[in-house]
C-alpha cells in the first residue's frame, strides 16, 4: 500500500523504488505490488515528459495518476493483486 501512495507525498519514482528494493524479499505480494507501482510511476513520468509541450497534458496525466494511485492503494490494502491500466511493465 505504501508503494502505491509514496508518489503522492512527494517521493516521486523513488518512493516505490525504495520500498520495493527494501521489502521485495519479505513477501511475494509486496514484491509484485512494488514492481507494479514502480512501473506505473515510470510510465506516468514518460507520458508527462512526452506531453510536456502542451499545458494541459501533464495536468490530465497527474489527475489520472492520482486516481489510479488511490485505487491501487485501496486494493492492495485488501490484499488484491492490482494491475494499473496503461502501464508499460519495464521491471518484471
Amino acid at each position: 500500500m505504501f508503494a502505491h501512495l509514496s508518489p503522492l507525498v512527494g517521493l516521486g519514482v523513488f518512493g516505490p523504488l525504495i520500498i520495493w528494493m527494501i521489502k521485495k524479499d519479505e513477501s511475494p505480494f509486496v514484491d509484485d505490488q512494488g514492481k507494479e507501482a514502480l512501473n506505473f510511476h515510470l510510465s506516468v513520468l514518460i507520458a508527462a515528459l512526452v506531453t510536456a509541450v502542451t499545458c494541459i497534458g501533464p495536468l490530465i496525466i497527474s489527475v489520472a495518476a492520482l486516481i489510479y494511485h488511490i485505487m491501487a492503494a485501496v486494493e492492495a490494502n485488501k490484499g488484491v493483486y492490482y494491475r494499473y491500466p496503461y502501464t508499460i511493465r519495464m521491471i518484471k
